[in-house]
Protein backbone atom coordinates (compact mmCIF):
# COMPACT_ATOMS: atom_id res chain seq x y z
CA UNK A 1 0.00 0.00 0.00
CA UNK A 2 2.77 2.42 1.03
CA UNK A 3 3.80 1.75 -2.80
CA UNK A 4 0.94 3.12 -4.16
CA UNK A 5 0.62 6.23 -2.05
CA UNK A 6 4.22 7.04 -2.68
CA UNK A 7 3.60 6.35 -6.93
CA UNK A 8 0.79 8.84 -6.85
CA UNK A 9 2.23 11.30 -4.61
CA UNK A 10 4.82 11.12 -7.37
CA UNK A 11 2.43 11.42 -10.03
CA UNK A 12 0.68 14.64 -8.46
CA UNK A 13 4.00 16.09 -8.64
CA UNK A 14 4.08 19.35 -11.13
CA UNK A 15 6.34 18.86 -13.65
CA UNK A 16 9.12 21.47 -13.68
CA UNK A 17 8.70 24.48 -15.86
CA UNK A 18 11.29 24.90 -18.71
CA UNK A 19 13.33 28.38 -18.83
CA UNK A 20 12.38 30.89 -20.92
CA UNK A 21 14.46 32.80 -23.15
CA UNK A 22 13.56 35.28 -25.46
CA UNK A 23 15.60 36.00 -29.03
CA UNK A 24 14.58 38.97 -30.99
CA UNK A 25 15.54 38.25 -34.58
CA UNK A 26 17.15 40.72 -36.60
CA UNK A 27 13.95 41.67 -39.39
CA UNK A 28 10.84 39.55 -40.09
CA UNK A 29 10.72 35.75 -39.85
CA UNK A 30 12.17 34.73 -42.96
CA UNK A 31 14.30 31.43 -44.36
CA UNK A 32 17.89 33.21 -42.34
CA UNK A 33 16.04 32.40 -38.47
CA UNK A 34 15.34 28.15 -40.30
CA UNK A 35 17.05 26.41 -37.43
CA UNK A 36 15.04 28.57 -34.55
CA UNK A 37 11.64 27.67 -36.37
CA UNK A 38 12.52 23.86 -36.89
CA UNK A 39 14.16 23.38 -33.27
CA UNK A 40 10.69 24.93 -32.17
CA UNK A 41 8.38 23.19 -34.56
CA UNK A 42 10.16 19.91 -33.91
CA UNK A 43 10.15 19.88 -30.25
CA UNK A 44 14.10 20.50 -29.92
CA UNK A 45 13.96 23.69 -27.70
CA UNK A 46 11.45 21.65 -25.54
CA UNK A 47 13.50 18.82 -25.31
CA UNK A 48 16.27 21.21 -23.78
CA UNK A 49 13.79 22.21 -21.19
CA UNK A 50 13.29 25.46 -22.96
CA UNK A 51 10.22 27.97 -23.71
CA UNK A 52 11.34 30.40 -26.33
CA UNK A 53 9.79 33.14 -27.78
CA UNK A 54 10.49 34.65 -30.84
CA UNK A 55 10.71 38.25 -31.42
CA UNK A 56 10.35 40.00 -34.60
CA UNK A 57 11.26 44.16 -34.09
CA UNK A 58 9.61 46.93 -34.85
CA UNK A 59 12.96 48.40 -35.57
CA UNK A 60 15.70 46.26 -36.81
CA UNK A 61 18.12 48.46 -34.94
CA UNK A 62 17.17 47.38 -31.66
CA UNK A 63 17.84 43.74 -31.14
CA UNK A 64 21.20 43.97 -30.21
CA UNK A 65 20.51 47.10 -27.89
CA UNK A 66 17.48 45.01 -26.55
CA UNK A 67 20.31 42.49 -25.79
CA UNK A 68 22.60 44.54 -24.24
CA UNK A 69 20.50 45.91 -22.23
CA UNK A 70 19.13 42.58 -20.67
CA UNK A 71 15.62 43.18 -22.38
CA UNK A 72 16.27 39.92 -24.65
CA UNK A 73 18.12 37.09 -23.84
CA UNK A 74 19.63 36.63 -27.19
CA UNK A 75 19.26 39.17 -30.48
CA UNK A 76 20.16 38.03 -33.73
CA UNK A 77 22.65 40.22 -35.57
CA UNK A 78 25.62 40.78 -37.71
CA UNK A 79 29.18 40.11 -37.14
CA UNK A 80 30.40 43.39 -39.23
CA UNK A 81 27.80 45.35 -36.66
CA UNK A 82 29.15 43.79 -33.46
CA UNK A 83 32.48 45.27 -33.89
CA UNK A 84 31.28 48.61 -34.82
CA UNK A 85 29.21 48.43 -31.29
CA UNK A 86 31.65 47.21 -29.12
CA UNK A 87 33.87 49.84 -29.82
CA UNK A 88 31.20 51.55 -28.75
CA UNK A 89 31.34 50.27 -25.94
CA UNK A 90 27.86 48.06 -26.08
CA UNK A 91 28.54 45.19 -23.66
CA UNK A 92 27.37 42.27 -26.80
CA UNK A 93 29.21 39.54 -27.10
CA UNK A 94 28.89 37.26 -29.85
CA UNK A 95 27.41 33.59 -28.55
CA UNK A 96 26.82 31.80 -31.17
CA UNK A 97 26.52 31.56 -34.84
CA UNK A 98 23.41 31.07 -37.47
CA UNK A 99 24.74 32.19 -41.09
CA UNK A 100 28.26 31.39 -40.92
CA UNK A 101 29.35 32.84 -44.45
CA UNK A 102 28.69 36.11 -45.85
CA UNK A 103 25.35 36.75 -47.79
CA UNK A 104 26.08 40.20 -48.67
CA UNK A 105 27.04 40.99 -52.13
CA UNK A 106 27.73 43.44 -54.60
CA UNK A 107 24.74 42.91 -57.66
CA UNK A 108 24.23 43.83 -60.99
CA UNK A 109 21.78 42.66 -63.86
CA UNK A 110 23.48 40.27 -65.66
CA UNK A 111 22.43 41.51 -68.88
CA UNK A 112 23.75 44.99 -68.10
CA UNK A 113 26.98 46.71 -68.71
CA UNK A 114 28.60 45.95 -65.92
CA UNK A 115 30.73 42.62 -66.75
CA UNK A 116 33.87 43.13 -64.24
CA UNK A 117 34.13 45.09 -61.55
CA UNK A 118 36.66 47.65 -63.14
CA UNK A 119 33.19 48.53 -65.08
CA UNK A 120 31.54 50.17 -62.67
CA UNK A 121 34.22 53.22 -62.96
CA UNK A 122 32.10 56.09 -63.26
CA UNK A 123 28.91 54.14 -62.48
CA UNK A 124 26.20 54.23 -59.74
CA UNK A 125 26.58 52.47 -56.49
CA UNK A 126 23.27 51.89 -54.18
CA UNK A 127 23.56 51.16 -51.16
CA UNK A 128 21.79 50.93 -47.47
CA UNK A 129 23.82 51.23 -44.38
CA UNK A 130 26.77 53.38 -44.57
CA UNK A 131 30.27 52.55 -42.74
CA UNK A 132 30.26 48.88 -43.03
CA UNK A 133 28.79 48.56 -46.98
CA UNK A 134 31.04 51.64 -48.12
CA UNK A 135 34.37 50.03 -46.51
CA UNK A 136 33.24 46.27 -48.29
CA UNK A 137 32.69 48.68 -51.55
CA UNK A 138 35.82 49.98 -51.07
CA UNK A 139 37.59 46.72 -50.42
CA UNK A 140 36.10 45.55 -53.48
CA UNK A 141 37.28 48.25 -56.17
CA UNK A 142 40.49 48.14 -54.16
CA UNK A 143 40.74 44.47 -55.53
CA UNK A 144 40.76 45.84 -59.02
CA UNK A 145 43.06 48.38 -58.65
CA UNK A 146 39.89 51.29 -58.36
CA UNK A 147 38.35 52.87 -54.74
CA UNK A 148 35.26 54.39 -53.42
CA UNK A 149 35.79 57.76 -55.62
CA UNK A 150 35.85 56.21 -58.83
CA UNK A 151 31.75 55.58 -58.03
CA UNK A 152 29.11 57.55 -57.43
CA UNK A 153 27.16 56.04 -54.04
CA UNK A 154 23.61 56.36 -53.75
CA UNK A 155 21.43 56.19 -50.83
CA UNK A 156 18.41 53.67 -52.21
CA UNK A 157 16.47 53.10 -48.75
CA UNK A 158 16.23 49.43 -48.36
CA UNK A 159 15.39 49.57 -52.19
CA UNK A 160 18.01 47.52 -53.43
CA UNK A 161 16.30 45.17 -56.18
CA UNK A 162 13.67 47.53 -57.50
CA UNK A 163 16.52 50.43 -57.95
CA UNK A 164 18.34 48.22 -59.76
CA UNK A 165 15.60 46.79 -61.94
CA UNK A 166 14.63 50.49 -62.29
CA UNK A 167 17.88 51.42 -64.08
CA UNK A 168 18.57 54.04 -61.11
CA UNK A 169 21.73 52.61 -59.98
CA UNK A 170 23.54 50.39 -61.85
CA UNK A 171 24.90 47.71 -58.62
CA UNK A 172 23.86 47.78 -55.12
CA UNK A 173 26.21 46.99 -52.29
CA UNK A 174 24.37 45.16 -49.84
CA UNK A 175 22.15 42.62 -51.24
CA UNK A 176 21.58 39.22 -50.00
CA UNK A 177 22.64 36.88 -52.45
CA UNK A 178 19.68 34.38 -51.36
CA UNK A 179 16.98 37.17 -51.45
CA UNK A 180 17.81 40.04 -53.97
CA UNK A 181 18.85 38.07 -55.98
CA UNK A 182 15.99 35.41 -56.66
CA UNK A 183 13.85 38.65 -56.37
CA UNK A 184 15.22 39.81 -59.73
CA UNK A 185 14.53 36.76 -60.95
CA UNK A 186 11.20 36.69 -60.02
CA UNK A 187 10.96 40.21 -61.56
CA UNK A 188 12.08 38.64 -64.87
CA UNK A 189 15.64 39.92 -64.95
CA UNK A 190 18.56 37.74 -64.05
CA UNK A 191 21.18 39.13 -61.27
CA UNK A 192 24.89 38.29 -61.38
CA UNK A 193 26.42 38.43 -57.87
CA UNK A 194 30.09 40.02 -57.19
CA UNK A 195 31.20 38.31 -53.88
CA UNK A 196 33.00 40.34 -51.20
CA UNK A 197 34.99 37.56 -50.09
CA UNK A 198 36.42 36.99 -53.14
CA UNK A 199 36.97 40.66 -53.65
CA UNK A 200 39.51 41.74 -50.84
CA UNK A 201 36.89 41.52 -47.68
CA UNK A 202 37.91 38.50 -45.12
CA UNK A 203 35.27 35.82 -44.49
CA UNK A 204 32.84 36.47 -41.59
CA UNK A 205 29.64 35.51 -40.27
CA UNK A 206 26.79 36.98 -41.67
CA UNK A 207 24.28 36.34 -39.08
CA UNK A 208 24.95 35.91 -35.21
CA UNK A 209 23.69 35.44 -31.59
CA UNK A 210 24.36 38.12 -29.71
CA UNK A 211 23.86 38.61 -25.96
CA UNK A 212 24.50 40.57 -22.80
CA UNK A 213 27.87 38.90 -20.83
CA UNK A 214 26.32 38.00 -17.71
CA UNK A 215 23.19 36.58 -19.44
CA UNK A 216 22.89 32.81 -18.58
CA UNK A 217 25.47 30.79 -20.79
CA UNK A 218 24.51 27.36 -19.28
CA UNK A 219 20.71 28.44 -20.89
CA UNK A 220 22.27 29.80 -24.02
CA UNK A 221 24.00 26.29 -24.33
CA UNK A 222 21.26 24.90 -24.38
CA UNK A 223 19.64 26.85 -27.24
CA UNK A 224 22.45 26.36 -29.16
CA UNK A 225 22.36 22.73 -28.73
CA UNK A 226 18.55 22.35 -29.98
CA UNK A 227 19.20 24.84 -32.96
CA UNK A 228 22.25 22.47 -33.61
CA UNK A 229 19.74 19.76 -33.82
CA UNK A 230 17.68 21.60 -35.45
CA UNK A 231 20.25 22.37 -38.62
CA UNK A 232 21.22 18.39 -38.61
CA UNK A 233 17.47 17.69 -39.58
CA UNK A 234 17.35 20.66 -42.27
CA UNK A 235 20.62 19.51 -43.76
CA UNK A 236 19.18 15.76 -43.84
CA UNK A 237 15.80 16.43 -44.71
CA UNK A 238 16.06 19.45 -47.11
CA UNK A 239 12.33 19.29 -48.68
CA UNK A 240 10.44 18.17 -45.19
CA UNK A 241 12.38 21.06 -43.28
CA UNK A 242 10.69 23.63 -46.14
CA UNK A 243 7.11 22.57 -45.12
CA UNK A 244 7.55 22.75 -41.50
CA UNK A 245 9.06 25.88 -41.87
CA UNK A 246 6.51 27.61 -44.58
CA UNK A 247 3.83 26.43 -42.13
CA UNK A 248 4.90 28.28 -39.58
CA UNK A 249 3.01 31.25 -41.16
CA UNK A 250 0.81 31.66 -44.11
CA UNK A 251 3.45 34.55 -45.83
CA UNK A 252 6.28 32.10 -46.04
CA UNK A 253 4.58 29.70 -48.44
CA UNK A 254 5.51 31.72 -51.52
CA UNK A 255 8.16 31.40 -54.49
CA UNK A 256 10.35 33.66 -53.09
CA UNK A 257 11.20 32.30 -49.64
CA UNK A 258 11.04 28.61 -51.11
CA UNK A 259 13.80 29.83 -53.50
CA UNK A 260 15.98 31.67 -50.70
CA UNK A 261 15.12 28.64 -48.56
CA UNK A 262 17.19 26.44 -51.42
CA UNK A 263 19.48 29.08 -51.14
CA UNK A 264 20.36 29.44 -47.16
CA UNK A 265 20.41 25.66 -46.58
CA UNK A 266 24.06 24.95 -47.25
CA UNK A 267 25.19 27.99 -45.15
CA UNK A 268 23.53 27.67 -41.72
CA UNK A 269 26.45 27.17 -39.30
CA UNK A 270 26.78 23.51 -38.91
CA UNK A 271 27.95 24.33 -34.95
CA UNK A 272 26.53 27.15 -33.90
CA UNK A 273 28.55 27.08 -30.51
CA UNK A 274 32.20 26.85 -32.45
CA UNK A 275 33.76 30.15 -32.77
CA UNK A 276 36.76 30.94 -35.36
CA UNK A 277 39.36 33.04 -33.14
CA UNK A 278 40.90 33.94 -36.77
CA UNK A 279 37.95 35.39 -38.31
CA UNK A 280 36.97 37.66 -35.67
CA UNK A 281 40.63 38.92 -35.17
CA UNK A 282 40.99 39.39 -39.20
CA UNK A 283 37.57 41.20 -39.67
CA UNK A 284 38.45 43.58 -36.18
CA UNK A 285 41.65 44.26 -38.58
CA UNK A 286 39.80 45.19 -41.78
CA UNK A 287 37.84 47.48 -39.96
CA UNK A 288 40.54 49.03 -38.44
CA UNK A 289 42.28 49.57 -42.04
CA UNK A 290 38.96 50.59 -43.42
CA UNK A 291 39.04 53.61 -40.25
CA UNK A 292 35.60 52.15 -38.57
CA UNK A 293 37.48 51.20 -35.61
CA UNK A 294 40.79 51.57 -33.65
CA UNK A 295 41.27 48.29 -33.77
CA UNK A 296 41.61 47.09 -30.13
CA UNK A 297 39.31 45.03 -29.32
CA UNK A 298 40.67 41.53 -28.85
CA UNK A 299 38.49 38.31 -29.53
CA UNK A 300 37.63 37.93 -26.40
CA UNK A 301 36.08 41.41 -26.08
CA UNK A 302 33.93 40.45 -29.11
CA UNK A 303 32.99 36.70 -28.70
CA UNK A 304 33.06 33.76 -26.36
CA UNK A 305 33.24 29.90 -27.38
CA UNK A 306 30.28 28.63 -25.48
CA UNK A 307 31.13 25.09 -27.43
CA UNK A 308 34.45 24.94 -26.06
CA UNK A 309 33.32 25.46 -22.56
CA UNK A 310 30.41 22.91 -22.17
Amino acid sequence: MKYLVLAACLVAQPALAADRLTVMLDWFVNPDHGPLIIAEKKGYFAAHDLEVEIVAPADPADPPKMAAAGGADIAVSYQPQLHLQVAEGMPLHRVGTLIATPLNCLLVRADGPVRDLSDLKGRKVGFSVAGVEEAMLGAMLGSVGMSRADVELVNVNWSLSPALLSGQVDAVIGAFRNFELNQMTLNGVEGRCFYPEEHGVPPYDELIYVANPDADAEKISRFLAATEEAVQYIVNHPQESWEIFASYAPELNDDLNKMAWRDTLPRFAHSPAALDHGRYARFEAFLAASGLSDGKASVSDLAIDLGFSQ
